[in-house]
This record gives C-alpha cells, sequence and structure tokens, in this order.
C-alpha cells in the first residue's frame, strides 16, 4: 500500500508539473509573438536576444527548477526537520545573495565589455544601435543575477515542503510582466512602436519586463515560504551551522557542471553577431521557441515516469530490464520527435506565419525564422534523444561521463559553427547544434555500450529506421496536401492558413500513424493506451 501511494504520489506531483509547465510554455509562446508583433526583427528585439543572454543564462543555471541550487537545497532539506529549515534557507540566502549581489555590479560595470566579448560583430558601423541598446538592456537586467539564485533557492525550499504548483508556473510571471510592458507602450505609440526612433525606449521596456517579472516570480515565493515557515526576508550570517556546508558541497560543482552546457549558445551568438544581417539572434530565438515550446511539454511526459525507473534498475543484476527501458525511453523519443520534425520542416513557413506574421514581423522576416525552424526540425529527436541516455548516466551515479561528454562537443560546436556558417548563414549555427547533438547520443550510446556489457543494436535499429521511414512519408505526404490546398485555397489570409496548416498537418500525422502501426512497436502501444486511458477518464 505504502508504495502504490508512493507511486500515485509520484503521478499526481508528475502532473502537476507537466500541467504548470504547459501553461507557462504557452505564456512564454504569448510573449514571443508579442515581442515579433511590436518589433519584428529590428535592433530592439535583435538587441535583446544578445543581451537577455546572460540573464537568461543565470535564470535557467540558478533559478531553474532542476538547476543546481534547486537540487542542492532539496537534498539537504529533505533530510531535516522543518523547525530546522528557515535558519537554514535564511543563512544560505543571506549567503548566496551578497555573492551574487557583486556579480550583478560586476554586469553593470562591464556590460559594454561582456556584450563586445559574445557579440563582437555588434561594433559594426550599421550595428552600433543595436550595440547601445543591448549594453543598456544588460545593465537594466543586471540585478536577475541576485534574483535567479533567489528564485532557485526559493524552488527548493517550495519543493522540500511538498509545494509544486507555484514553483512550476511561477516563470509565466516574467512574460506578462513583458506581454503587459508591451502593451502600454503601443498605446502610447501605436505604429511608431517599431520605428528606429523609439527603438532604445523599446529596448528599455523589454529589459525592465523582464526584471519586474523576475521580482514579481521571488517576491510571491517569498511571501508563501514565510506563510509555511520556511524562511522570510531575515538576515542571518550564521555561516558554520549545519547544512551551509552541506549546500554549498553540492551547490558549486553542480553550477560549474550545468553551466558548462550553456557554453554553446555564446559561441552560437558569437558567430551570430558576424552575421551582417540585423535580426539573426532575434530569428534564432524565435525560431528555437516553436521547437522547445512542444519538446519541452514531451519531454515531461516521456523522462519523469523513465527517471525513477532507470535509478530502480541500476543494479547490474537489472541491466537487462534497464536496457528495455532504454529502448523504450528511445523508440518514444523517436515516436513522438521524429513526426513532429517532419512537419517543422514541411510546414515551416505556414507554422511561422500563423505565430509571427503580424504587427512589424514582415513576410522577409518569416521567411529567415522559417529556414531556421527547417534546421531545427532536423534535430528534434536527438535533443530528447540525448536527454534520455543522460538519465541512464545518472540513474548509474555517473555524472562524470555526461560532463565530458559535453565538454568535447563545446570545441565541435565552435568547429561546425565556424564551418558551417559560410554556406548556410544563420542556418548553419543550427545545423551545427544539430551535428553537435547528434555526436552527443552516438557518444553516450558507444559509452552505455560498453558500461552495460553490450546493447543489442540490430534489435534496436529496425524499429528505428521503421520509424524514420514513417515520418518522411509522413512529411511528403503533409508537403503535397499544402502545395494542393495552397493552388486552390491561395497564401493569404490567417484563417486559410490555418485550415491549410491543419489539413496538411493532420494528414502527414495519418500517414505516419498508419505505417508506424505497421511496426507493432510494444512500447508505443501502451505508451498511446495509457494516454487514451488517461483522457477517457477525465
Amino acid at each position: 500500500m505504502a508504495q502504490q501511494k508512493t507511486s500515485r504520489s509520484l503521478v499526481g506531483i508528475a502532473g502537476i508539473v507537466a500541467a504548470a509547465t504547459l501553461i507557462s510554455k504557452v505564456f512564454g509562446l504569448v510573449r514571443q509573438q508579442a515581442i515579433a508583433a511590436a518589433f519584428g526583427l529590428g535592433p530592439a528585439a535583435d538587441a535583446f536576444n544578445y543581451a537577455y543572454t546572460i540573464p537568461g543564462f543565470l535564470l535557467i543555471l540558478l533559478g531553474g527548477i532542476n538547476g543546481p541550487f534547486y537540487s542542492a537545497v532539496v537534498s539537504v532539506l529533505s533530510k531535516r526537520r522543518k523547525e530546522e529549515a528557515a535558519p537554514l534557507v535564511e543563512t544560505i540566502t543571506t549567503l548566496i545573495g551578497g555573492m551574487l549581489l557583486l556579480v550583478a555590479i560586476f554586469v553593470v560595470i562591464f556590460a559594454p565589455q561582456m556584450i563586445d566579448a559574445f557579440a563582437p560583430g555588434l561594433r559594426l558601423g550599421h550595428k552600433d544601435l543595436v550595440r547601445a541598446i543591448a549594453i543598456l538592456q544588460l545593465q537594466i537586467m543586471a540585478p536577475i543575477a541576485v534574483l535567479a539564485g533567489l528564485i532557485g533557492i526559493g524552488f527548493g525550499v517550495l519543493n522540500a515542503g511538498n509545494q509544486f504548483w507555484l514553483p512550476s508556473i511561477s516563470p509565466l510571471f516574467s512574460s506578462i510582466t513583458v506581454i503587459v510592458g508591451l502593451g502600454v507602450l503601443y498605446l502610447e505609440l501605436g505604429e511608431k512602436i517599431s520605428s528606429l526612433e523609439y527603438a532604445k525606449l523599446g529596448g528599455i521596456v523589454l529589459a525592465g519586463g523582464v526584471l519586474a517579472g523576475a521580482v514579481l516570480q521571488w517576491l510571491v515565493q517569498v511571501i508563501v515560504q514565510a506563510k509555511s515557515g520556511l524562511g522570510t526576508l531575515r538576515l542571518r550570517f550564521d555561516f558554520n551551522q549545519p547544512g551551509v556546508r552541506d549546500v554549498l558541497k553540492i551547490m558549486g560543482p553542480a553550477t560549474f557542471s550545468s553551466g558548462m552546457l550553456q557554453i554553446n549558445l555564446y559561441t552560437d551568438l558569437f558567430f551570430a553577431s558576424l552575421i551582417p544581417t540585423i535580426g539573426v539572434a532575434a530569428a534564432l530565438n524565435n525560431a528555437s521557441l516553436l521547437v522547445q515550446t512542444p519538446l519541452g511539454i514531451i519531454s515531461n511526459m516521456i523522462l519523469v515516469p523513465l527517471l525513477p525507473m532507470f535509478a530502480r534498475l541500476a543494479d547490474p543484476n537489472n541491466w537487462d530490464e534497464l536496457k528495455s527501458r532504454i529502448r523504450q525511453g528511445l523508440l518514444l523519443s523517436a515516436f513522438t520527435m521524429l513526426p513532429l520534425g517532419a512537419l517543422m520542416i514541411t510546414l515551416s513557413v505556414p507554422i511561422v506565419r500563423i505565430v509571427y506574421e503580424h504587427g512589424a514581423f514582415e513576410e522577409r522576416d518569416s521567411a529567415l525564422v522559417s529556414s531556421l525552424l527547417i534546421a531545427n526540425g532536423f534535430g528534434m529527436f536527438v535533443y530528447l534523444g540525448r536527454d534520455v541516455l543522460v538519465r541512464v548516466f545518472y540513474a548509474l551515479g555517473d555524472g562524470d561521463t555526461p560532463f565530458r561528454v559535453s565538454m568535447i562537443n563545446i570545441f565541435f560546436n565552435a568547429v561546425f559553427d565556424y564551418l558551417l556558417i559560410k554556406p548556410f548563414g544563420a542556418s548553419g549555427l543550427v545545423l551545427a547544434t544539430v551535428t553537435v547533438n547528434c555526436s552527443s547520443v552516438l557518444m553516450l550510446l558507444f559509452l552505455l555500450h560498453r558500461r552495460l556489457n553490450g546493447l543489442p543494436w540490430r534489435e534496436w535499429s529496425l524499429p528505428f529506421l521503421g520509424l524514420i521511414a514513417a515520418s518522411i512519408a509522413g512529411g511528403i505526404a503533409s508537403f503535397a496536401t499544402l502545395e494542393l490546398s495552397q493552388h486552390y485555397l491561395g497564401k493569404e489570409g490567417l484563417l486559410i492558413l490555418l485550415l491549410e496548416l491543419s489539413i496538411s498537418g493532420v494528414v502527414g500525422i495519418a500517414i505516419f500513424g498508419v505505417i508506424a502501426s505497421w511496426i507493432r512497436l510494444p512500447e508505443v502501444n501502451v505508451f498511446v493506451s495509457r494516454l487514451g486511458q488517461r483522457f477517457l477518464k477525465r
């Protein structure tokens, strides 16, 4: 009974996190739509994507729900009584807050040098305005360095106190404040909002909205923490109390390891700044968001149930079943991501036009973003497949191997960026990332093959080849349907585009589904039947 209750509890928590993640990502997409409508790929939006790199990196690294601060706090607090939590939380908050305050001051002072370091191309004559706005935005958002750490600690504190809804949904506050700020600016300026004359003002509103959202996210956490007896804003300097060293012992290495993974983003922006066209950074972000929104939702559905299974099967006596679970995770990743990637490739233009082509976002902007979306579509499976394999290593108690693989591929990413940007332009940056992710998957599979005394390559390869063929057939069918519908219905009008996209997408998924059903994959059948039962119950 206890085990059954625990299982149900985990399922319930996973459902809460998945629902909250869905809501947050939908608001994030709406935020991106608002930015695109207001500024297109102009200087304000382009500068924001350079300036937000550091604050955004800190929010993900330090303030993320799976980040090192969160993990360290949960690991330590879960082993202590509730009455011990508040003093420890207040001490950790004081210590980390003070350290990150110095980081924020450093960012304000050296913002010009930091922008020039990872975006040297902005010093080109026709990008001076983008550089100036980016520096100003980075200085405005510098306090996020402090807030990110406090938010990450707050995530851990609330989760350790069995509160999951607020931490998971709170990232939408930043989206709301940006949307509200842009709405007010549009009411004041109207169509002039996208003009060069007001580009700097638009950039200030974007940065201010993000900062306001981070402040709001932190304040809400603090209020809930205080009501739950898990710590207030009180400053504590008792750094020698039990638990502080335990938190720092986990937090330090985990932060360093997670931070290395973000270097690829800096590399991409470095080369993006060298492309003469203004708006490349904004276009990369727009295309990435279209991929990350469904990817983030589906990854939660697949990874959350598999993680505890991997951990329970880490003993060598259970490795045969562990291999079956690895196959299941990879097949589910392929079953969901391969057809979705095919649709992203074949239907990229109507997708981008429907989502972004409003206001200042024009047809030429859609052409750039759609080309990047095509490049992203090729890598959707390896994005999720890599995460599945990394979790297997974590379950085996090995965090060093994924870290070393990431370090190797940081070098490869820079090399491929340099090689592919010349023939493919901005799309080359995405293709470089896809290539690096493919390399990561192959390396991790090879290392697991050695670690687990062999993987059944031939047995695994046949269903994957079948799903690839089914995805290609579905993509071709959706493209042919789109061409046919555009011949009779035209290419203009939101409702027409929606109708054509819907019909083409349904046809492509139907063709994929028919072919995939012939392959008869038990893992996929179980997954689909459980989803059906879940929805039928609701």
